[in-house]
């Protein structure tokens, strides 16, 4: 009877509406069940890959046993202080083992297939291998796999387990399983739409959880070291300089704590890179990073806590150019760790596809607190633009189309004859990440490495111009 009475009162305007806001939620949800997931393999710690470029009977790696750690976001930049780890055991990955083989011409065919999966010339191979890290995975970790077959590699998208050895690039990127020789790039599709299978040979792992998978994007300055945590003793960091194997590790304590700096008013690349200087990370909500100029309004804990190594600081940005290293989907226009003297990646891994149909096996580094360097590239959905061969190990230089000015001062004028966008014609939405959670560990900052560049104080970004509001955990 109250429903007859609602309805004769209201008429047949409330009967629209609500008509309305049925269609409405029936068309979202379609949409929803369309959007392709990314079908994705697990390889678990310590399975052999059934295509692997190298025997690995030969012992080039060997994986650990490591609980993967908590993480904010599904997106982590590859100087994430504690995204990866390390050990006293210098022989996670034999970098000059790999080397020899790729380098022996008996070996031509296999090194040919792995040079154009990382988009190299096959006497390229020699510098790359120079500049590549090799460290432990702390997190299930997605990335663009290629098995070796029938003389070419084979790509797929594929999750590796936390303790997994990997070499990574001068951008902090996977690069190689080390067990297997197996080249990795970048996974470019949502970490929020992914299916993974598992199979009889890599079963679910214990502590798998779907909400902490993550992938790795480019840092947005220059690496020169990485600041790992010791999967055997975390209370040690360890810096480690890139292009090193272990020989030249500093260690520190990370149960020191640091103080979270006052980034307000700060670009989101500079304040990404000042908490990196304090070993504090950077985390990520949703389905990409902002873009490197959108600007701080707020972090989560404010400045001035107190935290130790590896915890999360949450930024609240607002506005940003489509011309920087990122945008608020997680799309960009410069694919990750592209410039103009590196090769392009595998065009494949733009889009969402399934695995090759044969199975196989894959494979977060930081500067240390205290250093700082250029700003480099920020996300990316899609692979490196290409570039003329040379005989010198690729760069690890940022493109010029992300990179934000080194020098301090005022921002650069814009180029256009257009009046440069202001912040003052509409003032930025912001809105507030999720508080912080869990850190990446249970560790303190490191102390200040003297070895390291000395500066903390960040690099000017570009001018923010009006945008969406984006909303980032550290």
């Amino acid at each position: 009877m109250a429903f007859r009475v609602f309805v004769h009162r209201s008429g047949k305007a409330v009967i629209r509406r609500i008509a309305v806001l049925l269609v409405l939620v029936l068309a979202l949800s379609a949409c929803d069940r369309d959007t392709p997931l990314f079908v994705v393999k697990a390889v678990a710690a310590g399975v052999p890959s059934l295509a692997p470029f190298f025997d690995e009977n030969q012992g080039l790696g060997r994986d650990a046993q490591v609980r993967a750690q908590t993480v904010h976001g599904g997106l982590q930049q590859g100087d994430t202080p504690g995204l990866y780890g390390g050990s006293k055991q210098p022989t996670i990955c034999d970098v000059e083992r790999l080397k020899e083989f790729l380098t022996d011409p008996a070996n031509d065919r296999k090194a040919q297939a792995w040079a154009a999966a990382l988009s190299l010339t096959r006497d390229e191979i020699p510098g790359y291998i120079d500049r590549l890290t090799p460290v432990l995975l702390r997190h299930d970790t997605l990335v663009r796999n290629h098995d070796y077959k029938k003389g070419k590699a084979a790509p797929f998208n594929a999750l590796l387990q936390a303790g997994i050895a990997i070499l990574v690039d001068a951008d902090g990127l996977p690069a190689v399983k080390c067990s297997c020789g197996n080249p990795l790039r970048p996974f470019a599709g949502d970490t929020t739409r992914i299916k993974v299978e598992f199979d009889n040979r890599n079963e679910e792992w214990k502590g798998y959880e779907k909400e902490s998978v993550v992938a790795v994007r480019p840092a947005t300055r220059k690496v020169e070291r990485l600041a790992l945590v010791d999967v055997d003793e975390p209370d040690r960091g360890i810096n480690r300089p890139v292009g090193t194997t272990g020989e030249d590790d500093a260690a520190f304590d990370t149960r020191e704590r640091h103080a979270v700096p006052d980034l307000a008013g700060a670009t989101f690349g500079q304040a990404s890179r000042r908490l990196a200087d304090k070993g504090l990370a950077v985390g990520f909500d949703g389905g990409g990073l902002p873009p490197d100029d959108a600007r701080v309004t707020s972090s989560d804990p404010p400045a001035g806590t107190e935290l130790r190594f590896g915890e999360y600081v949450t930024l609240s940005v607002a506005g940003g150019s489509s011309g920087s290293s990122g945008s608020s989907d997680g799309t960009t226009s410069t694919p990750p760790g592209s410039d103009t003297s590196r090769p392009s990646r595998d065009p494949s891994s733009s889009t969402p596809s399934a695995p090759s149909s044969g199975p196989g096996s894959s494979g977060p580094g930081s500067s240390p607190p205290g250093s700082s360097g250029p700003s480099g590239p920020g996300p990316t959905s899609g692979p490196p633009s290409p570039a003329p061969p040379s005989s010198a190990p690729p760069s690890s230089d940022p493109p010029p189309s992300t990179k934000a000015p080194t020098t301090s001062g005022s921002p650069p004028p814009s180029t256009t004859s257009s009046p440069p966008p202001t912040v003052t014609s509409a003032p930025p939405e912001t809105t507030s990440a999720p508080p912080t959670s869990a850190p990446v560990t249970s560790s303190a900052p490191p102390p200040s490495v003297t070895t390291a560049p000395a500066t903390s104080d960040p690099a000017t970004g570009r001018p923010s111009t009006d945008g969406p509001t984006a909303s980032t955990s550290a």
